[in-house]
């Protein structure tokens, strides 16, 4: 029995995490393509279930038509029986797609009530949020009913969550699924992947990265059952990865310099960066404008972790309009009434046009 496990694919999200409306238009078409890849995979191997655990795509944001899309793609692989629980950001409310859409006839939708599909010698059960939050999980008194079955669970969550926020979310003790001695268990919710070769309570992570906080490889994971032997591997999706680099700014002279050194930066192509501008400076450095002179498409943002590079103290002794200058803004620093970050961009700019 051969399957594949997937979770968090956010069909129609805004890519909110990305603040960039083109780039977000283009991961949405890439999300698209991604389900091809999986759908080809299945038909290519022959799979015979396909898991889907959960958050597969936005309530508030899903388009009728990116559902056709998918239904399309679910018809092409109709020898493959396919498994959702919904998630969080795609419960089973009244207006969910889930209700009122014709699925294909290979689709099996779970409520929020832990139940089980028999199919030969194989059981799967699963359960799924009714509501954007979910308390009330069933597996704390679980019992497998028919051990000599393939037992594998699907659901939405987090797995051995403790505080306030994680318990809304479907909070799951690993020893309560470890007890219940499940075969499989497919997870959704976390979208970083915790795959191992020999893990069998698995979150494969997100078919695609959304954004920068979602670094590494991601895609699906695929099993295969030889009897009660189970065999997994991960299978590479996004062909894309969010990368944040370091740029130590100290040898720049100029806004000049610093963009020429952006735009010389050796960065692969299929990669999107956040370029964190580290070290100290002695020149203003103003991110709309540098932003704007920067050709290299794959950096998506920049951000400001630099130092002054300025000895205000000895500066201050100076008898000079500079000395004078640095003498203001040494008494701002020290007032707690006086914003400090505006006082270091007047720092910036005034000791700017001093020079000059």
């Amino acid at each position: 029995m051969k399957f594949v496990h997937i979770a968090d694919m956010h069909f129609d999200t805004s890519f909110s995490q990305i603040n960039d409306n083109e780039l977000g238009s283009i991961r949405r078409l890439e999300q698209r393509k991604i389900l091809k890849k999986i759908v080809d995979y299945i038909k290519e191997k022959h799979v015979d279930y396909l898991f889907i655990a959960g958050d597969f795509y936005e309530q508030k944001f899903i388009k009728e038509s990116t559902i056709d899309y998918i239904n399309g793609l679910f018809r092409e692989i109709m020898d493959t029986k396919i498994f959702i629980t919904p998630g969080n950001h795609d419960p089973l409310i009244k207006n969910s797609f889930y209700y009122k859409y014709a699925w294909s006839p290979n689709v099996h939708i779970f409520n929020s009530k832990l139940s089980y599909v028999d199919d030969g010698n194989v059981r799967i059960y699963g359960y799924g949020f009714d509501d954007f939050y979910y308390t009330n999980s069933e597996l704390n008194s679980f019992e497998l009913t028919d051990k000599d079955k393939i037992n594998i669970l699907i659901t939405h969550g987090t797995l051995n969550g403790t505080d306030n926020v994680e318990r809304q979310y479907n909070a799951i003790s690993r020893n309560e699924l470890e007890r219940a001695g499940f075969d499989y268990v497919a997870l959704g919710h976390i979208h970083k992947k915790n795959y191992t070769m020999t893990e069998k309570i698995v979150y494969p992570g997100s078919p695609m990265s959304m954004g920068f906080d979602e670094p590494g490889e991601h895609g699906m994971v695929v099993g295969e059952f030889d009897g009660k032997s189970l065999s997994t591997e991960f299978v590479r999706l996004d062909e894309a990865e969010f990368k944040i680099i370091d740029l130590d700014v100290s040898n720049c002279s100029s806004l000049e310099d610093l963009s020429n050194e952006l735009n010389m930066l050796n960065l692969n192509e299929s990669n999107f960066y956040e370029i964190c501008l580290v070290g100290r400076r002695r020149f203003e450095l103003d991110l709309y404008i540098l932003k704007k002179s920067i050709f290299v498409r794959n950096i998506i943002k920049l951000k400001d972790k630099t130092k002054l590079d300025y000895d205000l103290e000895e500066m201050s002794k100076e008898h000079t309009m500079k000395g004078l200058f640095a003498q203001e803004i040494l008494n701002r620093l020290s007032n707690e009434n006086y914003d400090k970050e505006i006082v270091e961009k007047a720092l910036e700019i005034g000791l700017e046009i001093l020079e000059k």
